[in-house]
């Protein structure tokens, strides 16, 4: 398989992963009202440890409880906990729509921080298509409007902690099988989130099923399409594809919980 080739699969894994990731944050931007974050991301980290059994199994990886860079293993778990629970926090505050449109400057900052670490050579194509991605968000936050305000930087933070940790994920995948990754993210992420989720324990019953399978099913299957796409392309062509969040964020924002686009957020959405 030739380079390009595997760059365009990369990128279609891409697309699966963050079409996961909305589903995911529709059923959160509800799930968040009823149980505390730490309960939330407890459950999508033991999902998380299911899928990496299953998948060192159908590869035959009989070693996947070994890294070949635990520390880098360790902190990027850590990062997948920061990006993932202020994202959630910010469902609380923000609608779809706009938590994503915010979060959108994730791409700026992975394709900066890929020619800094992971050096990169980023295309002019890349450059643009990033740049006039960051227009279209400036016009659907619009900074000097009430959209953008002290609960804007909740879904920042986010953004911030998912640049960070897209390119530890992509510099990992030098060093561990998708399946390794899976391994320690499930490991850190449910012995951090289940002290603090008996802390914030909200009480369940049989419902909880109806936000808890999804949740951690698409959250898995996010990740796990992610680190795929990571490992077949570069971290900085996979990232004009993140805007595709905000579509999905702008249907599901409206089919499920009324939230109507206005103008400056449809144009944004056009020109991302």
């Amino acid at each position: 398989m030739n380079y390009k080739s595997k760059e365009t699969i990369g990128i279609i894994f891409g697309i699966i992963a963050y079409f996961s990731f909305s589903i995911l944050d529709a059923i959160q931007k509800t799930a968040v009202i009823h149980y505390s974050i730490f309960q939330l991301l407890f459950i999508k980290y033991t999902f998380v440890l299911l899928l990496s059994l299953i998948e060192a199994k159908r590869a035959n990886n009989n070693n996947f409880y070994k890294s070949n860079n635990l520390k880098l293993q360790i902190v990027r778990s850590l990062l997948s906990i920061l990006e993932s629970g202020f994202f959630v926090l910010s469902f609380k505050y923000l609608s779809l729509a706009n938590a994503h449109s915010i979060g959108a400057l994730a791409p700026i900052i992975i394709v900066v921080l890929s020619v800094l670490i992971l050096n990169e050579k980023v295309s002019i194509k890349t450059w643009i298509a990033i740049f006039f991605g960051f227009i279209g968000v400036l016009i659907i936050i619009r900074p000097a409007s009430d959209v953008f305000n002290i609960n804007s930087f909740i879904p920042l933070l986010a953004a911030f902690f998912l640049g960070l940790y897209q390119i530890a994920t992509k510099k990992i995948t030098e060093y561990d099988a998708p399946e390794v990754s899976l391994f320690y993210s499930s490991l850190v992420g449910i012995f951090i989130t289940s002290i603090l989720a008996f802390s914030f324990w909200q009480p369940v019953d049989l419902t909880s099923l109806y936000f808890f399978v999804p949740i951690g099913l698409f959250f898995s299957l996010g990740i796990y399409f992610q680190i795929l796409a990571l490992k077949n392309a570069r971290a900085s062509i996979i990232q004009p594809f993140h805007y595709t969040l905000i579509f999905w964020a702008i249907i599901f924002g409206f089919f499920f919980y009324g939230d109507i686009p206005d103008l400056f957020t449809i144009i944004g959405a056009i020109i991302i």
